[in-house]
């Protein structure tokens, strides 16, 4: 029997895949359990169209990550932190210190873990933050971190 899975089931596949399967194992398992639907004409053009929208969505979403990224080449955003007599800042330059910073002065919002930081910044000067947007797109920030007033 073929059906349409709604959940990943272990040896089977995963969500939203059609698998063949023995007509016990779905008459008996599959079906009572809500683990699968019968892949029927209206079933298997439903789960073609959440395909094709899946795929639009993952489109824009893809051009979006590759417009922020394109953006962020040309800023600088600035960090002010607090540091004592010899320049080492109190504590370090935090990712989400960054979203922040970069949401007030150019209005793009950034989620903190998106933010990578190779090293924990430490101490005033410039420097370069990669930011990963998923769909293999990242781009480069580049960071002044200067003395609070």
């Amino acid at each position: 029997m073929k059906v349409i899975l709604l959940a990943d089931v272990k040896g089977q596949g995963k969500k939203g895949e059609a698998a063949n399967v023995s007509d016990g194992y779905a008459r008996n398992y599959l079906l009572p359990h809500k683990l699968a639907v019968a892949a029927t004409d209206e079933n298997l053009r439903e789960l073609k169209q959440r395909e094709k929208a899946n795929a639009e969505r993952e489109a824009k979403e893809k051009a979006a990550a590759q417009e922020t990224a394109k953006r962020l080449e040309s800023l600088v955003v600035k960090v002010s932190a607090r540091a004592g007599d010899n320049g080492k800042l109190f504590g370090s330059i935090t990712s989400q210190e960054i979203a922040d910073a970069l949401k007030e002065q150019h209005g793009i919002e950034i989620e903190k873990n998106r933010i990578v930081q190779t090293e924990p910044i430490k101490a005033f000067g410039t420097y370069e933050v990669k930011c990963k947007f998923g769909y293999e797109v990242s781009g480069t920030l580049h960071l002044i971190v200067a003395e609070k007033a």
